[in-house]
């Protein structure tokens, strides 16, 4: 009988062992788990949508956005708004990272690619709400993703991208919704020749390199008017001597990326002296050291000399005598600049320096002072692969915003270059892919045939939006479309976004490269698949947070 109590206590204790909870979290951590994370990841999500909602369509609206630093931002680009809001929230900061994505991908569709993903996860909800399994839910919208792309490889057009009038369609239409509409053809103009001018091959396959070889310089004041693509190149730099020659027909010039000065030393540099003479020979060492380098850079004849370093008073003396123009303290990325625009190479060593490495391509170098700035031209040269666009506007904010659409405009000319296909915007791909869903949801048998059904909901939000920016009647204008799509006679139809009435998209000339909107619904959707697979959150809280 002892023994059996004692089992028994032994028993209890387990028992009540098993009972105590067992921290394994670091009780500074907030976590949430299940349906509790999955629906307050969709509602992140929406909250983000709905920020951008109305910066959608030729009818949108500005945000004007104080950033920490007191800086004012005033745009409707979807990218550049979320970049600058600071967001807690983990699925809503990966909601954020979508729209950089595009950006930086296509370029364009930055608000589109988060009102669809915030849509997608609200049609999701009450799929979840009833219990059905989030993979179910992740399955069909990966099978309607295919379906997606298929469409919209069907309805694409193929296109000749060096014909001028489509690329100004496509970029008008990427410019539409933006603030630079008022100013008629100016910006896509610019756009155009700015990414014509620096396309070249490789490898038999066409490079465009915006970042690096297209330089867009922003001079408060003047009139939009003035702005232009260069011939060339400018750069923000002064002559750094008033005794050298600000003007140059045909130059030649030469690059360098090492100091026009004795050799400094690392850290600390000592030197012994015993006789007297010894410090008048270093100096003199010196200069011989300089007046050789010179020698060998006025060898070449050259009326124009840039070093991406430091250039001595003493460099400048034989410099000037020579009659060279001198800049120095470029920018590494500027010196590669004028490197692919008059034909030079850049040389670490003057001694190296062969007639092959002198550009020869300028017509023109000259030192111009705009507003209380002195700018440096490289102008007229011969088939430049590197160039400079001009920006003139009114105030610092309104330039940022049109540089910010200038690269939009850049980006989406490329896309075209890169792969020459366009599908009508204006809501009608989304409304084609949406019917062709429907279509496709009536032969699958199995669960996944109601969020199949679902997804082609979430896409016409975009057409959806476009009504509601512009104030038509939605539902209305809407049965509309849907009726003109299930016809299937075209899949043109979409939302005209001034007017809010449904036209032919040929008609109106709104396309847009198929690669911006390839990107678009593949981010959507598989971001929309990542946070639906998310059942556990688990933050750490810092002590100033809780």
């Amino acid at each position: 009988r002892n023994g059996t109590l004692g089992e028994r206590n032994r028993a209890s204790k387990e028992k009540h062992a098993m009972q105590t909870p067992v921290l394994v979290l670091n009780t500074n951590t907030k976590r949430e788990q299940g349906r509790k994370a999955q629906l307050g990841n969709i509602a992140a999500a929406q909250a983000v949508a709905s920020i951008i909602r109305t910066t959608l369509g030729p009818r949108s609206m500005l945000k004007m956005i104080l950033d920490p630093m007191g800086g004012l931002v005033m745009t409707n680009d979807g990218n550049a708004i979320l970049r600058e809001i600071d967001v807690s929230h983990p699925a809503a900061k990966s909601m954020i990272e979508l729209s950089r994505t595009q950006d930086e991908e296509v370029g364009d569709g930055t608000t589109s690619v988060i009102v669809l993903a915030g849509e997608m996860l609200t049609v999701a909800r009450p799929f979840l709400e009833e219990n059905m399994h989030p993979r179910t839910i992740v399955m069909a919208f990966i099978k309607a993703m295919d379906t997606a792309i298929e469409t919209l490889e069907n309805i694409a057009v193929k296109v000749d991208p060096m014909d001028d009038k489509v690329m100004m369609d496509v970029i008008r239409t990427t410019l539409g919704t933006k603030f630079v509409r008022r100013f008629g053809d100016l910006i896509p103009e610019i756009a155009m020749t700015a990414v014509k001018r620096v396309e070249t091959e490789e490898m038999k396959q066409k490079v465009i390199d915006i970042k690096r070889f297209v330089r867009v310089e922003k001079i408060p004041g003047g009139f939009l008017e003035e702005s232009k693509v260069l011939q060339g190149i400018a750069i923000a730099k002064d002559i750094i001597n008033p005794n050298m020659r600000r003007k140059v027909v045909n130059p030649r010039i030469v690059l360098l990326d090492c100091p026009l000065e004795y050799k400094k030393g690392e850290s600390q540099t000592n030197m012994e002296f015993s006789k007297e003479m010894d410090f008048e020979m270093a100096l003199r060492m010196e200069e011989a050291y300089i007046k050789r380098m010179c020698d060998n850079i006025i060898a070449m004849k050259p009326s124009v000399v840039c070093t991406e370093k430091g250039c001595s008073d003493y460099a400048q003396h034989f410099l000037i005598k020579a009659g060279i123009s001198v800049l120095r303290r470029l920018r590494k990325t500027d010196n590669n600049r004028i490197a692919r625009a008059v034909g030079a190479t850049v040389i670490n060593d003057p001694a190296d320096l062969k007639e092959e490495h002198v550009g020869k391509n300028c017509g023109l170098f000259e030192v111009r002072k705009i507003g209380d700035e002195y700018f440096t031209f490289f102008e007229e040269c011969k088939n430049p692969k590197a160039c400079t666009v001009l920006l003139r506007g009114a105030g610092k904010d309104v330039l940022n915003e049109i540089e910010r659409n200038l690269q939009d405009a850049m980006h989406v000319a490329r896309q075209l270059v890169t792969d020459p296909r366009i599908v009508p915007g204006g809501g009608a791909s989304e409304m084609a892919i949406g019917n062709a869903l429907i279509q496709k949801a009536k032969i699958i048998q199995n669960i996944q045939q109601r969020p199949f059904e679902g997804l082609a909901a979430a896409f016409e939000v975009i057409p959806r939006t476009l009504m509601e920016n512009c104030g038509s009647k939605v539902i209305r204008v809407m049965t509309e479309l849907r009726a003109k799509h299930a016809e299937g006679k075209s899949s043109n139809w979409g939302v005209d976004g001034n007017t809010g009435e449904i036209v032919d998209m040929s008609d109106i000339k709104v396309w847009e490269p198929i690669s911006v909107k390839m990107q678009t619904v593949k981010t959507a959707i598989e971001s929309t698949c990542m946070l639906l697979r998310i059942d556990d959150i688990v933050s750490g809280l810092t002590n100033s947070q809780q």
